[in-house]
């Protein structure tokens, strides 16, 4: 029998990556009781996204929490070049923007979330159990009345108005609910490594794209690390182990040859992080009783680095739309609905735009045989106004959210 855990709350949030959090954290703002899981005892994810988009410092900024997270150690990303082995183009140039903040940081997602949730427990609404997964979901009625979840080895249960799952791309929480991905099919897989960064490298000088016959590496800088994404044929990894260690060290050198050296800090298999790439989301994100944001309703590929700060919108929307709703009584299906309505076209946009840039660069770039800059990317390259349209795009996306309240 499965214990009840205190008082129940308005709202049960499942998932401590951003979109949970900042979902938690600005219900708990309007006087929601709300409870956040997150499965894991701490937030440390070795490899988790730590890019934050200009569309989430204009969201954090209206709270007045811009300066806080902006005091992480972090680096601005303001450009993105692409370099082949005869070219040099700028693809985006966040500095001409006209963005309020016209860079991405990039800073430890984990500190983020330290913060976020520091944050939240000035309310005295606000509720977190670490170390607790979702194991069922209460349902009565053919409603989501609450969730039963394992923690510290224990069962126990809560009952809530609302059951959010913001529990990622593996989500828990929308398999339990019956929800099921429509996916895309990207032509990638990446495998992730870092490498010391020297004190004298500056990141708008080497963060970008590096194209060779078959081969593509992204560079980001980090505080103190260059993050390296080397790109792979879908469903290859296999084949890249089976080459060796040495001759992935080889291949990315290739691509960065200023790194060579520091190559051999990759000693073993351990240190190279593999993500199985994977566009998707779900043609229903709610029922009654329960509603999916961020990654648990649409994955997105690492392309532009957007997961994130398109799972944080979510949040905002479902602050915006159903705090209220929440503090006073409980929510309609229509209500949940709303959150869809609201986040879905933006969604479908950018996960266009990923393909494209997929189509476009990553695809032509993975095939074997001399690499031409294709005519979108000359376009950028090529006009100056150009290279302020794909910062837009991605750093603020199509209707961004702020906080209403």
């Amino acid at each position: 029998m499965a214990e009840t855990t205190g008082s129940d709350p308005d709202c049960c949030v499942v998932g401590g990556g951003p979109a949970g959090v900042v979902c938690a954290m600005l219900l708990a703002r309007q006087g929601v009781r709300v409870t956040l899981l997150e499965a894991q005892e701490d937030f440390d994810r070795d490899f988790r996204g730590d890019t934050v988009h200009p569309s989430t410092l204009e969201m954090l900024d209206g709270i007045g929490l811009a300066d806080k997270v902006l005091a992480i150690d972090h680096v601005k990303l303001t450009r993105m070049s692409l370099s082949t082995a005869d070219a040099n183009v700028t693809l985006a140039d966040f500095s001409h923007s006209g963005m309020q903040f016209p860079y991405i940081a990039m800073l430890p997602q984990d500190e983020l979330l330290e913060l976020l949730v520091a944050e939240a427990k000035r309310y005295e609404t606000f509720t977190v159990l670490m170390g607790a997964r979702a194991t069922d979901l209460i349902v009565e009625d053919d409603t989501v009345v609450g969730l039963r979840f394992k923690r510290h080895g224990r069962e126990e249960s809560l009952r809530a108005k609302l059951v959010i799952g913001a529990d990622g791309r593996g989500s828990n929480v929308r398999r339990l609910a019956g929800f099921v991905p429509v996916k895309a099919s990207p032509p990638m897989d990446v495998m992730w490594m870092r490498v010391p960064r020297g004190d004298d490298e500056r990141p708008e000088a080497m963060t970008g794209f590096r194209v060779g016959r078959g081969r593509l590496l992204v560079v980001f800088a980090r505080s103190g690390q260059w993050q390296l994404g080397y790109i792979i044929l879908k469903g290859t990894a296999r084949e890249v182990r089976s080459e060796g260690l040495d001759a992935l060290r080889e291949s990315v050198a290739a691509l960065a040859p200023e790194l060579s050296e520091r190559m051999t800090t990759l000693d073993d298999w351990k240190s190279i992080h593999f993500l199985s790439v994977e566009s998707s989301r779900v043609p229903r994100w709610s029922r009654s009783g329960l509603l999916v944001i961020g990654d648990a309703a649409h994955v997105m590929s690492p392309a532009g680095g957007v997961g994130i700060n398109y799972a944080i919108q979510d949040a905002v929307a479902t602050a915006n739309l159903l705090g209220a709703k929440l503090a006073d009584g409980p929510v309609t299906p229509r209500d949940l609905e709303a959150v869809q309505n609201r986040r879905e076209l933006p969604t479908k946009f950018i996960q266009w735009v990923q393909a494209q840039l997929q189509k476009q660069l990553v695809a032509r770039a993975l095939r074997d045989e001399p690499f031409s800059l294709p005519f979108p990317v000359k376009l950028l390259a090529g006009t100056p106004y150009a290279r302020t349209i794909l910062p837009r795009v991605i750093g603020m996306g199509l209707r961004p959210e702020l906080v209403q309240f």
